[in-house]
């Protein structure tokens, strides 16, 4: 299966969701929930916004980088997961959805405090 046809499995899954939005970034296909994207298919990588240490340790288990879209600007959240790790796309996107939908809900919390 290619990495399109994976993404879009993932997209497919995660649009069942009425929370989730499918989105265009850098001009590719992506996701977002809250407003905020999660997961996209860049170059034939996954990218995935996820906690540091999370990013950390994809990157140290190999077929992994900090994501950069081409600028020179590395973000330490945003990780490129490479199709030799295909099978492990639809849990990682589950956990960047978890991740970037609990920073999104303490956000609103917070603001919500402040009113």
């Amino acid at each position: 299966m290619s990495e399109d046809e994976t993404f879009q499995r993932i997209v497919d899954t995660f649009l069942k969701d009425k929370n989730i939005a499918q989105m265009v970034m850098f001009g590719s296909p992506g996701l977002r929930i809250a407003g905020k994207v999660f997961t996209f298919l860049w170059k034939g990588h996954l990218v995935l916004k996820l906690p540091g240490p999370r990013v950390q340790q994809l990157i140290d288990s190999g077929d992994a980088k900090l994501f950069d879209p081409g600028h020179g600007r590395v973000s330490k959240e945003w990780v490129s997961v490479g199709p030799g790790r295909k099978r492990e796309w639809p849990g990682l996107a589950g956990e960047a959805r978890e991740f970037v939908a609990s920073v999104s809900s303490r956000k609103g919390r917070r603001a919500a405090t402040r009113r």
